[in-house]
This record gives structure tokens, sequence and C-alpha cells, in this order.
């Protein structure tokens, strides 16, 4: 069984992608940040534990993002969640929210689709500073207010409008539509 971590593990491939992306050698590596290069070759293969120092130095070396280094990069290949796995909720009654987006995208770039039952509404108070809401209708038809302003929209069409003020999205008869909610 592999002893090393899984920080280990990124933190050596990172550095390891860094040196290759810019074409540099160990020794060049080792040179431009002071870090001998045994301590290089054997921190980009996991075998030894960096001090933020030596860190410090290696980042600055490469140019890379030292907060960055241990950001996990997603998987290779195509990542699935069955409808039947997407989290479903119900703020308001007549409205279902399906949660289309990855868990770590919450408050940066989330996506919902949304059925409404006939009369139904979602209606939001204001988000954080900035946010905005994409609402692109697919079936049926809403009407869409954000503050003082109010449009109604057909299949297709789509709203891009302020949701750092209070919003809502009314359905007067059956309808569904995709909402993106960017910075909430």
């Amino acid at each position: 069984m592999n002893s090393r971590s899984d920080i280990h593990d990124r933190l050596a491939a990172s550095l390891r992608e860094a040196r290759k992306a810019r074409g540099l050698s160990l020794d060049a590596v080792a040179k431009l940040s002071g870090v001998s290069r045994s301590m290089v070759s054997q921190i980009e293969r996991g075998e030894s534990s960096p001090t933020v120092a030596t860190l410090w130095n290696l980042t600055t070396a490469l140019q890379v993002d030292f907060a960055g280094l241990l950001e996990g990069r997603p998987a290779p290949g195509i990542e699935i969640t069955r409808a039947s796995a997407a989290p479903v909720i119900a703020r308001s009654p007549g409205v279902r929210i399906r949660i289309l987006s990855p868990a770590e995208a919450v408050g940066e770039h989330e996506v919902y689709d949304l059925t409404f039952e006939p009369g139904a509404s979602l209606v939001s108070d204001p988000h954080s500073p900035g946010c905005r809401e994409h609402l692109t209708v697919i079936e049926g038809a809403l009407s869409v207010q954000s503050g003082e302003d109010a449009e109604d929209l057909g299949p297709g069409d789509t709203a891009r409008y302020a949701a750092d003020r209070p919003h809502a999205i009314r359905a007067g008869a059956k309808a569904r539509a995709i909402l993106i909610v960017q910075g909430s």
C-alpha cells in the first residue's frame, strides 16, 4: 500500500508539471530557487515533506501560485450525475428545484432545473452583492421580476437580471426552465 498522502501526490505532481511546462531541468530549478537538486527531486517524487519556506522558494522560481498548488484537478473523463441522483429541493409550493451543478460550485456558478406547477412562484430575497441570474424557459411561459423591472418569457427566451435585490419567477401555467446563478 502506498503510504504517501494525497496531499504529497498533488504537490509532487503540481511542482513537476510546472517545472516541465517551463522546460526547466532539476538543476535549473535548484539554481533559481536555492533548493538543492536532490531536495527538488525528492519533493517531485513525493518522498519529502517540504517546509513552507522551501515551497515558497520553489513556487517563486517556477512562477506558480503558492495557494493553488494543492488544489485538486478534475478527474479525467466525464463526470455523470444521473437524473435520479440529482438533489431536489422544494422551497416554494408548486416549484421543484433540481440541482444540476456540483457541490463545489456553490456560491460561484450554480445551475438549477426548475419545474413550475400552474400558478406557482419562486420569490427570493436579495442574494450577495453583484449576484446575477440567467433564466432560460424550456417549456411554457414565465414572468420574471427583479426589483421594479418585470418581463414575460416564452420557450427559448433567456432573461439575465440582478439577483442582489428582491426577485421572483412566476408561472401562469405549467412551465420548465434552467436557472444559472452567478456569485450567489
